[in-house]
């Protein structure tokens, strides 16, 4: 065990590093977005939800709306632009949004509450009903992913399907001291800090991580470590559980706990991918995930 742990420290910051570079390499060229959202004529602009002004993007003309949620300080196009850019938008309408205090969606600044990832879900929730869905599936992302969990639990017949990728239930004692090792931004490259940086400014995204940082371990120790573990039963759709081998963030005991309690679920292990493999691997999972979102049949 303290040999994983060493390894896993040893090499946090070097995945950090491929985990910021691959947000940049597919969310800062400006002129490629612009050109792509004349193609595929993407809105983006903010909605009034539960008191706050909340960006989204909204592409697609299908019978089938999905909303994508990031990660942890991630934004609609640091996060998901692959997706937004090439899912099938015949089939399906896609939504993405920048969650209370992240990207666009400030003022007011991000809260780090004990329950803010419940409350991510409702406004999440919420926002769907403003545009107009009354069912939608969802596609999260490590904090997105917990937050999908939570949402699915939470309104179950507001959701046809759910696919979570990088996620976990609960924390690890190991995770934590993983993320008390990559706390501090000025110990970060330039490669690594410039992205988020460009986005909210050093001083802002230095207190949100520092707050993040701080709020996992608070959840650690207040919850055990409990995140969704007590909903997990209450989740109905059919759920896709994506994972990679080489996830350093994320334990591998994570998804397969998922698939354990979760009903009506499958896994997909991508066998070279990191936390951030839908963006390094863009293609395989865009494929993987329309076939899931589009088949009929039961899991």
């Amino acid at each position: 065990m303290m040999s994983n742990v060493c390894r896993t420290l040893r090499h946090s910051t070097k995945m950090l590093s491929k985990f910021v570079t691959s947000r940049n390499a597919f969310s800062w060229d400006q002129r490629l977005s612009s050109m792509a959202s004349k193609v595929r004529q993407i809105e983006e602009r903010k909605v009034n939800v539960n008191g706050m002004d909340i960006n989204y993007a909204r592409v697609g003309t299908g019978d089938h709306p999905v909303l994508l949620l990031p990660g942890a300080l991630g934004t609609i196009w640091t996060d998901f632009k692959p997706q937004i850019e090439n899912l099938d938008v015949d089939k399906l309408v896609i939504v993405a949004w920048d969650p209370p205090g992240y990207g666009k969606s400030r003022p007011p600044d991000r809260t780090f509450s004990d329950d803010m990832f419940q409350r991510d879900a409702i406004c999440a929730h919420n926002l769907m009903k403003t545009l107009g869905y009354e069912r939608f599936s969802l596609i999260g992302w490590s904090d997105g992913g917990i937050t999908s969990l939570l949402l699915a639990s939470m309104y179950p017949e507001s959701i046809y399907k759910m696919v979570v990728i990088g996620a976990n239930a609960y924390i690890q004692p190991d995770e934590v001291k993983l993320y008390e090792n990559i706390r501090d931004i000025n110990s970060w490259s330039k490669k690594m800090s410039t992205p988020m940086i460009q986005v909210y400014g050093k001083d802002y995204f230095k207190k949100i991580w520092s707050d993040w940082v701080d709020t996992m371990q608070r959840l650690y120790k207040k919850q055990n470590g409990d995140l969704c573990k007590q909903v997990l039963s209450k989740i109905k759709c059919p759920t896709l559980i994506v994972q990679g081998a080489k996830d350093v963030l994320v334990l591998p005991e994570h998804p397969k706990y998922l698939k354990q309690n979760i009903a009506n679920s499958k896994m997909y292990i991508f066998e070279k991918g990191s936390h951030n493999l839908h963006l390094r691997y863009p293609d395989e999972f865009n494929k993987l995930v329309l076939n899931f979102l589009l088949e009929k049949s039961k899991i």
